[in-house]
Formats: structure tokens, sequence, C-alpha cells
């Protein structure tokens, strides 16, 4: 009950119209950010830390978990529209909802990413609300066992979606591996495979690997085959823009599955969001009635990812807001945020700055729903207006 009053406080302090006005402007730009490969809600938090100087810290707390959220989400609009994930966390999609996009089916694609992300991203939120200090107890609880069985289970999930040959798939595997070992030991300081190389300390940047395995190998293929030839184009936003009866019968279940691997996962340390999302789809593509349809898209395998990357987002404030520990990127530029205000992160947050901390708490609720409510203006625009699929991608997915 403590709870549940403090945060009808966090309500009223986010319902407060300049606090609403920074939540728009972040979901916005999240979303914005997303669409945009390689630049990623760390980097755009980062550029806009200059602005703590000059802005109350809940109002900019507010923005940033707007531009958290947002950016969660738009990753999924050039993932399916033209095979380039926004962010590392989006290949999954990239796979899956582009093969819907070029069957013609872009449209309930991108449906079924938006209401993945906002049922996701509302029960996440929930979570983080009431069942925070369960999930914070069981992180704590992690020694070197629970992260070696960690690494065990983040190997055998990309194991599961090596595809075909599983020689190739091992050898990615292999080079992923050592490619993620590139930097600075934590432990003893040495710098690993950086051949003398100042820029390699702090390693190879997922989201930067993950962009130029995709989008410089798509953007390639669509140089060498030409605009014309099939199978090259961009795909434009085709048919129906709604869910059919059949496609929200096999979607429900992998939104609340995703759901459920992503928020406990990203609040563990070294969870992230990419490890859910590989979750979900080896376990859509193990449950599903239609196996054959993964890899030639199957509206499971964006609906699951989808949803466990927004729950995942959740869940990575929660240990950045109860213990001080960042779990990802954008947590950690935060928590830089966080120091700046002098504002100590950690259990004593709650009763030092408990306005603050239920404010942003209630401004994911209401990011969740202006994310939501521009896709739907969108939908109807989509829906009464035959200029809209003319105009093709760009638009629909603003």
């Amino acid at each position: 009950m403590d709870a549940f009053n403090a945060l009808m406080g966090g309500f009223a302090n986010a319902l407060q119209p300049a606090t609403l006005m920074w939540g728009f402007i972040g979901c916005l730009v999240g979303t914005m950010v997303g669409v945009l490969p390689g630049i990623g809600p760390a980097l755009t938090i980062a550029l806009l830390l200059p602005l703590t100087y000059h802005v109350p810290a809940t109002s900019m707390f507010v923005m940033f978990a707007g531009i958290y959220y947002g950016a969660a989400y738009g990753g999924s609009t050039t993932s399916i529209l033209i095979k380039t994930p926004g962010e590392a966390s989006s290949m999954m999609t990239a796979i899956e909802g582009n093969q819907m996009a070029r069957a013609g089916r872009a449209g309930p694609a991108l449906a079924t990413a938006a209401i993945g992300s906002f049922v996701a991203g509302t029960v996440g939120t929930i979570a983080l609300t009431f069942v925070a200090p369960m999930v914070v107890n069981a992180a704590l609880a992690f020694g070197p066992a629970e992260y070696f069985s960690l690494m065990i289970l983040s190997l055998i999930a990309v194991s599961a979606v090596l595809g075909n040959s599983v020689l190739r798939g091992l050898i990615a595997l292999a080079l992923g591996a050592l490619f993620g070992l590139v930097g600075m030991d934590l432990q003893t300081g040495q710098p690993r495979f950086t051949f003398g190389q100042s820029q390699l300390f702090d390693g190879i940047e997922v989201t930067v690997a993950a962009v130029g395995l995709f989008a410089i190998g798509e953007a390639l293929f669509l140089a060498w085959q030409g605009r014309e030839s099939k199978g090259s184009e961009v795909m434009k936003v085709s048919g129906s823009l709604m869910l059919s009866k059949k496609d929200w019968s096999r979607s429900w279940k992998p939104w609340l599955r995703g759901t459920f691997f992503g928020f406990p996962i990203g609040a563990m340390p070294a969870g992230g969001a990419e490890l859910p999302t590989l979750l979900s789809y080896y376990t859509e593509k193990k449950l599903s009635k239609h196996p054959e349809e993964f890899g030639k898209g199957a509206i499971e395998g964006v609906a699951g990812p989808e949803a466990a990357n927004n729950a995942a987002a959740a869940g990575v404030l929660m240990p950045l807001l109860t213990l001080g520990i960042p779990t990802s990127a954008t947590a950690a530029i935060m928590l830089s945020a966080f120091e700046g205000y002098g504002i100590q992160t950690g259990p004593g947050l709650f009763s030092a700055q408990s306005s603050l901390v239920w404010t942003l708490i209630a401004s994911l609720y209401v990011g969740n729903v202006i994310c939501w409510c521009s896709i739907c203006r969108w939908w109807a625009c989509g829906s009464s207006c035959s200029k809209f699929r003319r105009l093709g991608c760009m638009r629909a997915s603003s």
C-alpha cells in the first residue's frame, strides 16, 4: 500500500504540464533514435548530459526514461522494413520481420511489435513498482557459479538459432566470443587483443558490430542487385495495418512469454536485452504450431523478441535505482547523470529522493501510453489516407 500511495504521488508530479512536456520530448527523440541505426539511447543520453546544468533533475530523468522506452520500440521499424536493426536487441526482429515485409505483411509486423512493446513495457513497469525487492534479492545472490551458468545459458541460447549449418554457426559463435574478449580486463587491468591500439581498450561495442553485420551487408546487397531487382527494394507498408484474428491468437502468448523472459534477465548483471530476445525467439520456435515458417516470416518471431526487448528496458532500471548498479551502457550513463546532480543511487535513494524515484517510475507508465497513442494516430491515418501507403516506410515508422 505504501508503494501504491507513493506511485500516486509520482503520477501527480509526472502529469504536471512541464514534466509531461519533457516526457513527450523523450518519447519522440527516443523513437527517432531507435530508427537510426548505430545511434542508440546510450549515445543520445550522453549527448544530452549537458542539459543537466539547466533542467531540473525530475524533468531530466523523465526525458531519459522516455528516450529509453522510445528507442526500445523504434529499433523494430528499420529491422522490419530494411533489415537494419537500430539496436542489437532487434536482431531477431530483423530476421522474421523483414521476411514478413517482403511477403507484403509489413503492417502486421509493425503492429505486433508495437502492441508487444506496449504490453511488455506496462507489465515490466508494474513489476518494477511492486516486485523489485524480490528480483533484487535474487540478483544479489549471484556468485561465480551463477555467472558461469548465465554464460552457459547465453551460449545455449545462441546455439539454438545457428541455422541449418552448425559448422558456420559455431565459427560465428567462436568469432563473437573472440571479439568479446577485446578490451581491458576488468580484474587485472591488462589489455587483451588490442595490438597496441588505444582505441580498442574499451572493447568492440555490440551495437556497432550488429549494425555493421546487418546494415552494411544489406547496403552492399542493394548496391549490387540494384533498386529494380526483385527482393532488393526497401519494403513499403502494404496491405492491412491491423492484426487479423489469427495474428492476435498467434501473438498474445509470445507477448507474455517475452515479457517474463525480458524483465528478470534485464535486471540481472550482464543480462541486457540481447539474451532475452534470443531466448524468446528460441522458445517461440520450439512451441510454435508452424515451425516451418521461422526464417520465412513467422509473426511469433517478431512478437516475442520485441516484448522481451521492452521488458528488459524496465528490468535494467531496477538495479540502477535500488542498488546503484548499471547493467547496460544506457544505465551507466544515467548513473553518471545522477552523480552530476549529486544524487547517490542505491537503497537510500528511495528514502532520500522518494519524489524523484516515484515520479520517474510513474513517467514510465505515461511514456508507454504516449508511444502507444502516437502509433494509434498513424494507424488511423493509414486507414483513412491513401497517401500513407504511397509515402512508404519512413512516414509509417514515425
